[in-house]
């Protein structure tokens, strides 16, 4: 079905210089560690404070100082449904434009490799479960996050215009909803599963007995547990060169009133959860095929649900 198999191609880390943009935050802190582990000869990361990636000459000093032969491409802003909400504009045109500028430098610099990190969100709205990388382009995404999607979207069409014109080897990925330790858990911006973690916990210790929930439960999701993504980003990197978008998932799919009973239970949580159901649910239902991943690069997920939830309330207890 694939043309390539996972082993066909093999690129020597301890010769590689990665610049690795968003390496300090939540997926890319966990990437950087995979790299260096695996024996990269020299990991760069990029931070916004020192590096404003919207910025085009910024991104082309960037590169002339770095001169990465590689560059693994994170950085983005995100958020949950409210932010995605609060933030439509800025969403569309900084993930647009951090994607354009480092393609168009890594182009111009003959960067060998760039590896793009897409969203689960540029699916269309009614993608048929379980989501299959052919489908990708057949709709417009869920309206709530559609800005942001639909710019990371357009980065994967950049990314195969610039192969197919100047033979750029740009890979691009499709993560599913990611969590775990070091993820983001400001109310105001986070994801789901941190989202409800710090809820049930708070909760627990101002002694509330009811917890207040977005939508009404019957939205479905698939998540992955951080450290298996950054596996598979650094697979990707070492063993694909391929145009086909990947998509980056554990292969299964979970109701959104079922993760809250889950995390409850793991939480410690016995109170009653109250569905707001005039808040919005988001797409309906979210789950991917998983096979390219494992086809082209030999990725497959390794940490249970469960397991990764009690890692992630462990983490959070510790540092909060």
């Amino acid at each position: 079905m694939y043309s390539r198999a996972p082993d066909s191609t093999q690129m020597h880390l301890n010769q590689e210089r990665v610049l690795v943009t968003g390496g300090a935050g939540f997926l890319g802190s966990h990437v950087v560690e995979l790299l260096k582990a695996r024996g990269a000869r020299e990991v760069v990361v990029v931070r916004s404070r020192d590096c404003d990636l919207v910025d085009r000459q910024a991104v082309a000093r960037l590169v002339r100082a770095v001169q990465p032969s590689s560059i693994v491409h994170l950085a983005a802003r995100v958020g949950g449904i409210g932010a995605n909400q609060k933030n439509p504009g800025s969403y569309f045109h900084d993930n647009l434009l951090m994607g354009v500028n480092l393609i168009d430098e890594a182009r111009a610099a003959s960067i060998a490799k760039i590896v793009l990190a897409g969203t689960i969100c540029s699916y269309p709205k009614h993608t048929p479960v379980p989501f299959r990388e052919e489908e990708l382009w057949n709709g417009y995404p869920e309206e709530t996050n559609a800005p942001y999607g639909v710019a990371k979207k357009a980065l994967f069409v950049m990314a195969d215009a610039y192969r197919r014109q100047y033979g750029l080897n740009a890979v691009c990925l499709l993560p599913v909803n990611l969590y775990g330790p070091r993820d983001n858990f400001d109310l105001e911006s986070s994801h789901v599963i941190p989202a409800m973690i710090r809820k049930f916990i708070e909760a627990n210790a101002a002694g509330r007995d009811e917890v207040v929930l977005w939508g009404d439960g019957t939205p479905t999701r698939e998540f992955l547990y951080v450290e298996d993504c950054a596996r598979a980003i650094v697979l990707a990197l070492e063993r694909y060169d391929g145009s086909e978008p990947v998509n980056l998932g554990a292969g299964f799919e979970i109701s959104m009133r079922e993760l809250a009973e889950k995390i409850a239970v793991l939480c410690e949580f016995r109170g009653r959860l109250h569905w707001d159901t005039t808040r919005p649910n988001g797409q309906p239902r979210r789950s991917l095929d998983t096979q390219r991943a494992q086809a082209l690069f030999g990725f497959s997920a390794e940490v249970s649900f469960d397991d990764g939830l009690r890692r992630t309330i462990d983490w959070y207890r510790r540092s909060s």
